[in-house]
């Protein structure tokens, strides 16, 4: 993890109750997939303009 002390993290999370660790978790997914999404379609992208 970049520049994220581990026992801070740890603290922080230890405080957050179930519900915020679930909400956080899930807008982390969302925010992972469409990055993810993000990068395949300029792959694709650049695929498709490169087969041309």
């Amino acid at each position: 993890m970049n520049n994220i002390d581990m026992q801070k993290l740890m603290a922080v999370l230890s405080q957050m109750n179930k519900q915020d660790l679930e909400r956080g978790l899930a807008k982390a997914t969302e925010i992972l997939k469409a990055k993810e999404m993000e990068e395949n379609r300029k792959k694709n992208n650049c695929n498709n303009n490169y087969k041309q």
